[in-house]
């Protein structure tokens, strides 16, 4: 485990802090059961923590540091957290905290105990109790290793719970899709304390022995140029708005610059050519040594995935849930590829359709054993997304195909019904939206029975478009409206008659993101 440009712990580093940790939280009262947040940037003692934590039988709270502070508080009172493990740039949001269970504070970077924020009362009667601390309980695989607070984009932060069996299952279940060894080098940019970068990005490698280095930083493109050719990885997790940003402005803006690539870029048989050259220049943009590029979190364009495929670019897309702890299926190098699926059941997961429509399309239900325990504190919200059969509704709408391969239609929250009864998927729309080179970013929706689309656009190459520096306002205003309506003319031309968008709003402030860069849709429903 290593910082980018620091020095690394070994595997007998790392096996020695987590005793030190561990002997630390049970010597201050932590024994089985206790919940311990761990509030922190990435960091190779993020992973310290979290294995003290577990391993002594408590049950590890990992809390995204892009939380609104009101939010962490709500989860600290909501969960009783006893103690907690925070960065030093976190502390801030501890001091506003009020009326709290916590007893103590781990200082994250420095596995220390923090006194000015020890209850040292309650501490002090702890001890007393426990003259001659116990040697901790090793937890059977049933027992409550982490309760994850989703971030999700219906607004409802939900508390997770996921045993040790459905971690480490889950975590396992990797082993067909891809081989890993000790000389693996992973890079990780995902927070972890989102169960996509915890379980793929910590516990897999974890368990095959190799190498995690992480950034300190936002994972902005020169932030992780420089990282890639620090660490030279061979394997890395992302969501797919970090490759769809790198083919953006590496790839496609070269493609279009040049009236001949442009339109030669049309004919097939030239765009592979041209494809297949890119992708060994983007390689080399990632270190030389990448053999592995898992995606998930969120839906990858389609024209992105056409340029991965072509290139020959070893990507592999990956399908899941936090309540799925989390991976549910994925593709598999080496074998044949189907643009727009997520790819085959991970094994021991059993995928079926509920509700099918004439298509073969419903919504997806799973049963694994890396299926949550339910919802903390929450009978009735784990009862309504289980099925009679004991299935997991995911609240995804999908199909599988006569191969197995699962392909993923939309939210099923999100979906929109047609005025003849249509099933219309904005995130369909949306990909399509977001192709065209001046798009960062669109959001679909229904309003008065149209459909209109929010659209966030790169301001940076708008400037340079309409010279904004030097022209009046109202005329860059005018090109920017002139603009939003040529696209949507645009958009439409590639739209079912009854999926066709009506109007184009400028979006001028980023959408509220969730840490998985989905768009937060229930901010601007109207």
């Amino acid at each position: 485990f290593a910082k980018v440009s620091q020095k690394a712990m070994s595997y007998e580093d790392v096996a020695k802090k987590i005793k030190e940790t561990k002997d630390l939280l049970i010597q201050n009262g932590i024994s089985k059961g206790d919940k311990v947040a761990i509030l922190s940037e990435n960091m190779p003692e993020w992973a310290v923590v979290y294995f003290a934590i577990t391993t002594i039988g408590a049950v590890a709270v990992p809390i995204l540091t892009d939380f609104n502070p009101s939010d962490v508080h709500h989860i600290l009172h909501h969960c009783e957290a006893k103690a907690a493990c925070v960065s030093s740039k976190q502390l801030d949001v501890i001091d506003e905290l009020q009326d709290s269970s916590l007893h103590f504070i781990l200082n994250t970077d420095t596995l220390t105990l923090l006194e000015e924020y020890t209850d040292t009362s309650t501490l002090e009667r702890i001890k007393n109790k426990i003259s001659t601390p116990k040697p901790p309980a090793k937890p059977s695989e049933d027992d409550l290793a982490v309760i994850l607070y989703t971030s999700g984009t219906t607004g409802h932060s939900k508390g997770v719970m996921l045993t040790h069996k459905n971690l480490v299952t889950n975590a396992m279940s990797a082993y067909k899709n891809v081989t890993i060894t000790p000389a693996d080098r992973f890079l990780s940019i995902l927070p972890l304390a989102h169960t996509l970068e915890c379980t793929v990005g910590m516990l897999i490698p974890v368990l095959h022995g190799a190498s995690v280095t992480y950034i300190d930083k936002m994972p902005t493109p020169s932030v992780l140029i420089k990282a890639f050719s620090e660490v030279k990885p061979t394997m890395m997790v992302s969501v797919p708005l970090i490759i769809e940003k790198i083919y953006k402005s590496k790839i496609q803006t070269k493609f279009n610059a040049s009236f001949i690539t442009k339109n030669l870029y049309k004919i097939p048989f030239f765009r592979k050519k041209l494809n297949a050259i890119a992708g060994k220049k983007l390689l080399e943009i990632f270190g030389g040594e990448l053999r592995f590029y898992g995606i998930g979190g969120a839906p990858l364009a389609r024209y992105v995935e056409e340029f991965l495929l072509e290139a020959s670019f070893p990507y592999v897309i990956g399908y899941g849930l936090t309540e799925t702890a989390p991976l549910i299926a994925g593709t598999r190098l080496g074998m044949p590829y189907k643009i727009g699926s997520t790819g085959l059941a991970m094994v021991g997961v059993d995928i079926r359709i509920n509700n099918k429509n004439e298509n073969g399309e419903g919504e997806i239900a799973v049963q694994s054993p890396s299926v949550m325990v339910g919802y903390y504190k929450d009978e009735q919200k784990t009862k309504e997304v289980f099925d009679e059969g004991g299935y997991f509704l995911t609240g995804d709408l999908g199909y599988i195909d006569e191969d197995g391969y699962l392909f993923i239609s939309g939210r099923s929250k999100n979906m929109i019904l047609g005025a003849s009864g249509e099933n219309i998927y904005p995130e369909q729309i949306e990909s399509i939206i977001n192709r065209n080179d001046y798009v960062l970013d669109s959001l679909v929706m229904q309003k008065d029975g149209k459909l209109v689309a929010r659209i966030h656009l790169d301001y940076e190459l708008i400037d340079k478009l309409f010279d904004a520096h030097n022209a009046p306002e109202d005329e860059v205003r005018q090109k920017i409206e002139q603009m939003l309506e040529q696209m949507r003319q645009e958009t439409n031309t590639q739209l079912a008659s009854f999926a066709k968008i009506t109007k184009f709003i400028e979006q001028i402030e980023p959408f509220v993101k969730t840490p998985t860069k989905k768009i937060k849709r229930y901010l601007y429903e109207e």
